[in-house]
């Protein structure tokens, strides 16, 4: 079919669509009167019925009463319903395959194609105006001597160049809501017959739509430049390692050993996230890592313990293998829980900066254990219980699984929990989440617990990782690179911001570039300077966010 490239007015669009809506519009009156007393007296009753069960003005009889009533009616009408519902599927089914055979033929592509023509003389238009108004200017600036004429001349130009461009981009934002609109219709259409339940194909094809229609090129560029500088770089990197240590950095052996590596890495930026987005953070998290390894290697050691904890040799060899190693785990969380809520209560308690709440923590932990244990090592662990609880099957490390449950499950309290929604609000605005009746002191107290056992479940991960070595030095640094984690993935220290898949995201990044450029051959300690300027950029952003938005 020949397409019509003119321009259509508004009339034209019109008349275009009526033949549509009339036909929809016929089978919406039918599926309407099928609907009538079925479906509609469905939802009915079962309003009625919630709104009884609520209604203090009834007497408990009255109320049961009313209920059986509308219950009966309700079973009636759900009778009326499973009738009338392959009638009103086979009519929905009649209007879907007609919106498919003429909406976009005889509607939409039509335009789509009047948009682009529009589009078209509104930029030769624009080319126009431009060429004008500069002409105008240099006419002006040759007639023009003094200086001061000059510069508000240039000044004046200027201002009709932005006037100009800002018309400009309003008719293109009117041409693109007129498109967008003619596409939407179609959707507005089967919404009214669907009663909103689109398909699963249906409601992706609304979300690319509404996806194109809101881009912005420099937008995207502004939220996701840092990842797409970061790919580049790992990019590179796949391209640099062949040639320069002949072997392949992109390999099945490699990406597993990169999951692996983040795998208890992710707990500890679970735990830090939610503190972060209080407006907190959490410097002592390497140090809890070093005193759940401690823990964990002393619990499940294979033997009596070579060193001792204020001078006591413990011996765990009398225990069922499994019971020492989830003996080891509930000590790890608890002793991490317990350090975490005290740095969480002097934040919510005294409005003391977690800065130095957690600072102070981590001074306490590593010189507790520090003290207890001589600094010593306390050797492997029964090589039995890392192949009990995180084997390989056949490559692949089952210690990724844990890292997912655990962001499943962390996700599922941020989105699905009312503590993880006053989360979000207690870090968004404190003093609206305290009026509105939200227990301010009980969020953070509650976000630290939690972010307590998540370390101590990654600490536990970590020695079954290493298959114990555990001292109190071990974790350095972890916590800096659980915080940088959290702010490259979008969580935003200005509080009330950030999502589980941007820690995720963030969590891999670094643990990619760290691996990537270990492979590499590149020193430690300039490895730490990409982190720092990583980092640097991704506050920066965020940074800049807060300023535009404010």
């Amino acid at each position: 079919m020949a397409v019509d490239n003119r321009i259509l007015s508004a009339d034209e669009e019109a008349k275009l669509i009526k033949p549509i809506d009339e036909y929809i519009g016929k089978i919406q009156k039918q599926i309407d009167e099928l609907r009538e007393d079925g479906t509609d007296k469905v939802q009915h009753y079962k309003t009625h019925i919630a709104l009884a069960k609520e209604d203090k003005n009834y007497t408990k009889e009255e109320r049961a009463d009313v209920i059986a009533k509308d219950k009966v009616a309700l079973e009636k009408a759900k009778a009326v319903e499973a009738k009338n519902k392959d009638s009103i599927n086979k009519l929905i089914a009649q209007a879907e395959e007609y919106l498919s055979e003429h909406y976009d033929s005889e509607y939409y592509q039509k335009v789509v194609a009047s948009c682009e023509a529009e589009k078209a003389v509104e930029n030769a238009e624009y080319e126009k105006t431009l060429a004008k108004l500069k002409t105008e200017h240099e006419e002006i600036l040759s007639k023009l001597s003094d200086k001061n004429e000059i510069k508000d001349e240039k000044y004046v130009y200027k201002n009709r160049i932005f006037d100009a461009q800002m018309t400009h981009e309003s008719k293109l934002q009117e041409i693109k809501d007129r498109k967008h609109e003619a596409y939407a219709h179609k959707y507005h259409l089967i919404d009214m017959l669907r009663m909103s339940k689109f398909t699963f194909f249906q409601k992706k094809a609304q979300n690319f739509e509404n996806y194109k229609y809101t881009f912005n090129t420099s937008q995207f560029l502004y939220k996701n430049g840092l990842y797409i500088v970061i790919i580049l770089i790992f990019i590179a990197l796949c391209i640099i390692t062949p040639i320069v240590k002949n072997t392949q950095l992109l390999t099945l052996a490699n990406v597993l050993n990169i999951l692996q590596q983040a795998s208890p890495r992710m707990f500890l930026a679970l735990g830090v996230a939610g503190l972060i987005l209080l407006t907190g953070t959490d410097l002592s998290v390497g140090r809890m890592v070093g005193m759940g390894m401690v823990t964990a290697t002393i619990i499940m050691h294979n033997g009596i313990n070579t060193g001792g904890v204020f001078g006591h040799i413990f011996d765990f060899t009398g225990m069922p293998v499994i019971a020492r190693a989830l003996l080891a785990l509930l000590v790890c969380i608890i002793l991490t829980t317990l350090f975490a809520t005290i740095a969480g209560f002097f934040m919510a308690k005294f409005k003391m900066h977690p800065f130095i709440s957690t600072m102070a923590n981590m001074l306490i932990i590593f010189g507790l254990v520090t003290y207890a244990t001589k600094g010593v090592s306390f050797g492997a662990i029964d090589s039995s219980i890392p192949n009990m609880f995180i084997p390989r099957i056949g490559k692949f490390p089952t210690i990724i699984l844990w890292a997912v449950v655990a962001v499943i499950v962390v996700w599922f309290i941020w989105n699905k929990t009312t503590f993880g929604k006053n989360l979000y609000a207690v870090g968004g605005n404190p003093e609206a989440a305290a009026v509105s009746g939200i227990s301010v002191f009980k969020v953070t107290l509650s976000a630290f617990i939690l972010a307590g056992i998540l370390y101590g479940f990654g600490s536990w991960l970590e020695c079954n990782r290493m298959v114990g070595s555990g001292s109190a030095a071990y974790g350095q640094g972890w916590d800096m690179d659980a915080i940088a984690a959290c702010v490259v993935g979008g969580v935003s220290f200005t509080g009330g911001i950030g999502k589980i898949s941007g820690v995720v995201t963030g969590v891999l990044i670094f643990t990619s570039l760290t691996y990537s450029l270990t492979i590499l051959g590149i020193d430690t300690n300039l490895q730490f300077i990409f982190e720092g300027i990583i980092i640097l950029a991704a506050v920066t952003l965020d940074c800049l966010k807060y300023v535009q938005k404010k």
